[in-house]
Formats: C-alpha cells, sequence, structure tokens
C-alpha cells in the first residue's frame, strides 16, 4: 500500500488510527478474558478520537508528533498554524 507523503513515513492520523484500532482490540480481548473494566480502556480511545476530532489534538497525537516527527496530513503545525493568524483590533 502506498503513502502519499514526501518521505514515505505514515502521516500521524494514520498511526493514530492503527494505535487507536489496536486498542480497541485489545481492551475487547481483555475485557472478555480478564475483567469488564477493561471496556474504560475502549471508551477512553473514543473519547481521545473525538478530541482529535474537534481540537486538532489528543495526547496520543501529541506524544507521536515529539517523540517520532510525525506530521499531519490534514492540520497544520501548531507553530504554523500560530504564524496564518493574525489579530484583528477594532
Amino acid at each position: 500500500m502506498q503513502c502519499n507523503t514526501d518521505n514515505g513515513r505514515w502521516p500521524l492520523e494514520r498511526v493514530l488510527f492503527a494505535l487507536a484500532g489496536t486498542m480497541t482490540l485489545l481492551s475487547v480481548a481483555l475485557a472478555l478474558t480478564v475483567s469488564k473494566w477493561f471496556l474504560l480502556l475502549t471508551a477512553l480511545v473514543g473519547v481521545n478520537q473525538w478530541l482529535y476530532v474537534l481540537v486538532g489534538a489528543c495526547p496520543a497525537s501529541t506524544v507521536l508528533r515529539r517523540a517520532f516527527h510525525l506530521r499531519s496530513a490534514i492540520y497544520a503545525s501548531p507553530a504554523r498554524a500560530g504564524a496564518r493568524q493574525t489579530e484583528v483590533t477594532i
């Protein structure tokens, strides 16, 4: 499968979806075998996904950006986004 990034690395969103899917499957497996309390992990994953959709950042995206220098294919990086904004005084 081809990736549409300049350096051949997966964009941040693709890694986040893979991480969320893995954590969801893991939490369901643990809930079935160990304890139903592991379903709280599934809820946490869902909340983080909505946080990323609404705000453009979540704890996992922050860690992935800083640790692995991943870039978003959708959202501009915080440094570039701040540079584009201009203040209007009335």
